[in-house]
């Protein structure tokens, strides 16, 4: 196995392209012949020089319609199975929720938030993303109850506030045990503003929500591969979307959502979202 110290360019490499194409770590240690800790630090590092570089660059957005909702994960341990004692040795153990927005329009994630589903982490998120618009915009959710005060703190009336309810029938009795439920219905409910009913959807950010799923291992259900720690867990996040935003082309497009975006000019490498770690060191 081959530490950190001894990772070359191409190796470096070699193991962030496996992971931003949904290998989990222990699979990227068997492709490449890295050592685990080395993969698992690598990613550290790589995933917050992403954080702290989409943070900066990120701002000043002509978004028009913006749709936002929360993904499910869990960090060391299922909510059920948290001890008191594994609480107090483990930061966030137990149940995690990655709150994201996207731009309907060049499918650019402007922020997102890894945390908890309650009211203090709605109104950090929103307010996050309050401050990366450049002007008003339409804004969709669905109905979780927090969203609403959140949004009226960040905006006021400086928006264009749509919410999304779906109706859900009864559960069937033959329903396997992690069958979603059925949607029967859906009601459009204007919050805050005029929002166009027509906009009123949040189907792009639950599609990006499951390309997350699908393209990182430790968000896939019924897993092994789930994050140890929470750091971990928030720079795969980070890494994820610094691929999504800046990396991979998406098929509509054609393009990046960044390029869609016109903050790049170009789609980027892995060797230069590694990059950015480079320039954090010669700093």
């Amino acid at each position: 196995m081959v530490s950190m110290n001894r990772l070359d360019a191409n190796r470096r490499a070699h193991v962030i392209r496996c992971l931003v194409e949904g290998n989990s770590i222990r699979s990227t240690v068997r492709i490449t012949g890295v050592a685990k800790n080395t993969v698992a630090n690598l990613l550290v590092d790589v995933g917050t020089a992403c954080t702290r570089y989409q943070d900066r660059t990120l701002r000043n957005l002509a978004c028009a319609r913006i749709q936002c909702d929360e993904i499910w994960s869990f960090v060391y341990a299922k909510e059920k199975n948290v001890t008191a004692g594994i609480a107090a040795e483990q930061r966030m153990a137990g149940s995690v929720w990655t709150w994201t927005a996207i731009d309907a329009d060049t499918k650019l994630v402007p922020c997102w938030l890894v945390g908890k589903r309650d009211g203090g982490c709605a109104t950090e998120f929103v307010q996050d993303l309050c401050n990366r618009l450049s002007h008003r915009v339409q804004l969709t959710t669905d109905g979780l109850k927090v969203y609403l005060t959140a949004i009226q703190d960040a905006f006021g009336n400086q928006i264009d506030y749509g919410i999304l309810h779906k109706v859900y029938g009864s559960e069937r009795p033959d329903a396997a045990r992690y069958s979603p439920a059925t949607c029967v219905g859906c009601e459009k409910k204007t919050a805050i503003g005029s929002p166009d009913p027509d906009h009123v959807s949040t189907s792009y950010v639950e599609r990006a929500n499951l390309t997350m799923r699908m393209s990182m291992r430790r968000f896939t259900r019924l897993t092994n591969a789930f994050s140890k720690k929470i750091e971990n867990h928030a720079a795969a996040v980070g890494l994820y979307f610094m691929w999504y935003n800046f990396g991979r082309v998406h098929q509509t497009l054609k393009m990046t959502p960044a390029m869609k975006a016109g903050i790049a000019a170009r789609p980027w490498t892995v060797e230069e979202i590694i990059g950015l770690l480079d320039a954090e060191n010669s700093n």
